[in-house]
C-alpha cells in the first residue's frame, strides 16, 4: 500500500469537516447567497460533487492509463447552471460516495504512481502527487467557504455587538 502518496488524510478527512460546519443549517441557510456573484453553500457542494466526478476522477484514471495524458484546465464558472439548482443533501451524499470511491482507489496505488506525469494545458507537466496537493488546495479552499457561509449566515446576527468586529467576506 502507498503510504507515500500525499494528502489522502485531508482528502478523507474533507467529508467530516464540512459535516461538522453544516451541523446547524437548515436548507434556507444552504441556499442562502451572500451576494449574487458568489456561491450559496448549496452551489459549492454541487460544485465538490461534479469536480470530484468529472474532473478528479477522470484525472487520476488517466494518469494511472496513459503515458503523459494531456488535461484541460477546470473551470467551475463553466459549470454555474449545473450547481444553481443544487440539491444540498442529495450533491453532498454524492461527494461523500465519489470521495469514499477514489480513497480506495488512491489507498491501493503502489507509492510510485505518485510519480506519474500527465501535461496540464495550463499548469505544464505534472505529477499524481502534485495533482493530489492541488485537489486537499482545492478542499481546503472550499471548507474555508464554507465556515465563512456558515459563520456569516449562522452565527454573525446571534452574536449581537460581540459580532461587530468581524469582518467576514463570504
Amino acid at each position: 500500500m502507498s503510504a507515500s502518496l500525499p494528502c489522502l488524510d485531508m482528502l478523507a478527512a474533507t467529508p467530516a469537516i464540512l459535516r461538522g460546519l453544516m451541523s446547524e443549517i437548515s436548507e434556507e441557510d444552504a441556499r442562502w447567497k451572500p451576494a449574487e456573484d458568489r456561491f450559496s453553500i448549496a452551489e459549492v457542494l454541487s460544485h465538490l460533487s461534479h469536480s470530484e466526478g468529472y474532473c478528479y476522477r477522470p484525472r487520476v484514471d488517466r494518469f494511472l492509463s496513459e503515458e503523459m495524458p494531456a488535461f484541460e484546465p477546470d473551470d467551475a464558472q463553466m459549470h454555474l447552471e449545473v450547481y444553481k439548482n443544487a440539491d444540498p443533501e442529495e450533491d453532498f451524499a454524492h461527494f461523500e460516495d465519489q470521495r469514499d470511491t477514489n480513497l480506495e482507489l488512491l489507498r491501493g496505488l503502489p507509492a510510485e504512481a505518485g510519480t506519474r506525469k500527465a501535461l496540464h494545458r495550463a499548469a505544464g507537466e505534472i505529477t499524481l502527487s502534485q495533482m493530489l496537493h492541488e485537489w486537499a488546495l482545492h478542499d481546503l479552499g472550499h471548507i474555508r467557504q464554507i465556515a465563512e457561509l456558515v459563520r456569516a449566515r449562522k452565527y454573525l446576527a446571534g452574536a449581537g455587538p460581540l459580532g461587530e468586529e468581524y469582518k467576514l467576506k463570504p
